[in-house]
């Protein structure tokens, strides 16, 4: 990367900065690879925050479906972070992951979990896991929301068989034929996926992150505190992917400590470590074992880190600094938070980042852990909070005695609730990672690059004002 004139003496957010068109032989933003190249095995370079509020099994498990990599939260009790590694490894990988309920579940029940739009459909099934019937979501839209869905199941989709489905053409060719938008994947009578046109028209787009054995790939995160050996080998035997060793401030001895005890156990799978934002905190964390680091202090939208305690780092220079030093060290790092649009994914891996986390962005979807809710208005939304909020440390620390649950919770900061509305016309986590691989497909090809590394190299980055940022907004109406 450079800087289109002279580099700046001060540091700088994603918006004080523009991407300035070059010469260029890409002929077609699909002729353009987004792979991260880190070590992780995805195919994008979109990793989800693990936050709670955004990444579960079933946003991790579709995001790595689509070629990026989940992270889930370190939040979980041990047991039920075990369980949700081993649900993404057996998700399907050919087909969508259904949402199931049973039937004697209600239309309000469905609701809370998808809305009522073309394209998607609930699953019911019996205690025993069978199939029952599919509706469509656009069934639920005028039912009574106290109706039983099995009242509803005459209504249900006629099936795919699996056996008939050799590639994702054939798939979206075959519901063409039915004259069908979604339909549920049978084999020899049992559930395997989902399917609709728009997720078939993806699978041949999209590559799929997988391990050697074939499976979704997934990574979690663990705390530096207490036993990180005995939590580091329990995830590593439940077919975790990537270890993320989190803290708010990376830089300090606990994360080395734990750095270095983790690194001794020789798992054999990529560790990440963070938070930092200086070459100097990437140079100590590299030598205590990481293979990648977490760049961002502040920058989130839940974040009130900056605001509390004055510490933190404008994002795109502390990603330019820090990505310069990981690779001089044969590291990589991953830029944490304050992307707001496709842009700052782009100018995030135009400063050196090999992958971006995406916190809030991906809280606003249907995948995205949590019910959905209505507003007075009826507009959809979940909840989002930040992970040093009072929501977020009762939850990290329910199980402690009343008292010494107060003395955690009395100094948390940051937002415990906030409404994070569901773009209507991309309510799905597919939806935006359309919208983002697209942008930054886009910008690939403005700066004549068709890699990641080609982008890093070739990227031309200027400066500019707030109302240069400014203008380069759509207008919402006419003028």
């Amino acid at each position: 990367m450079e800087f289109y004139g002279e580099a700046p003496a001060f540091d700088l957010t994603y918006s004080d900065v523009f991407l300035v068109p070059s010469r260029s032989r890409v002929s077609s933003r699909l002729d353009v690879s987004l792979a991260p190249g880190d070590g992780t095995g995805a195919h994008l370079p979109i990793v989800s925050a693990n936050m709670n509020s955004v990444t579960g099994p079933r946003l991790a498990a579709t995001l790595a479906r689509r070629g990026g990599l989940g992270v889930l939260p370190q939040d979980m009790p041990l047991q039920r972070l075990d369980a949700a590694i081993r649900w993404v490894k057996d998700r399907p990988v050919a087909f969508d992951i259904p949402v199931e309920l049973p039937a004697e579940a209600t239309v309000a029940d469905a609701l809370s979990l998808l809305p009522a739009l073309p394209g998607h459909g609930i699953v019911l099934t019996g205690a025993d896991g069978s199939y029952i019937a599919c509706l469509p979501a656009t069934e639920l839209e005028q039912a009574d929301p106290a109706d039983l869905l099995g009242e509803l199941a005459h209504r249900s989709l006629p099936s795919i068989d699996a056996e008939d489905v050799s590639d994702a053409r054939v798939a979206f060719d075959l519901l063409v034929a039915a004259d069908l938008e979604f339909a549920p994947v049978l084999q020899h009578g049992r559930l395997v996926g989902t399917i609709s046109r728009t997720s078939a028209l993806r699978s041949t787009l999209y590559t799929p992150s997988v391990d050697a054995s074939g499976r979704l790939l997934v990574a979690a995160a663990i705390g530096i505190n207490g036993d990180v050996a005995a939590k580091a080998k329990a995830l590593a035997a439940a077919g975790v992917d990537t270890l993320v060793l989190d803290t708010a401030h990376g830089h300090q001895a606990g994360m080395m400590r734990a750095l270095s005890i983790v690194k001794g156990l020789g798992l054999g799978i990529p560790l990440v470590a963070g938070n930092v934002v200086t070459a100097a905190g990437v140079t100590d964390l590299v030598a205590a074992g990481a293979d990648i680091i977490k760049v961002g202090v502040g920058p989130g939208a839940m974040c009130t880190t900056r605001m509390m305690t004055a510490v933190g780092r404008p994002q795109f220079s502390a990603v330019l600094e820090t990505a310069e030093a990981a690779s001089d060290l044969g590291a990589h790092v991953w830029a944490d938070g304050g992307v707001r649009y496709p842009r700052d994914v782009a100018l995030a891996l135009a400063a050196g980042a090999a992958s971006v986390m995406v916190g809030s962005w991906f809280a606003g979807t249907i995948e995205a852990p949590g019910t959905l809710n209505a507003d007075a208005s009826g507009r959809l939304y979940k909840e989002s909070w930040g992970m040093a909020s009072t929501k977020a440390v009762q939850e990290r620390f329910g199980r402690l005695d009343p008292y010494e649950l107060a003395r955690k919770t009395l100094f948390a900061e940051g937002i415990s609730s906030s409404k994070i509305y569901l773009d209507p016309s991309r309510p799905s986590l597919e939806d935006l990672l359309d919208m983002i691989t697209s942008g930054v497909r886009s910008s690939f090809t403005y700066a004549g690059a068709a890699s990641l590394a080609e982008f890093r190299e070739r990227a031309l980055v200027g400066l500019q004002s707030a109302s240069g940022y400014d203008e380069g907004k759509a207008l919402p109406v006419s003028w």
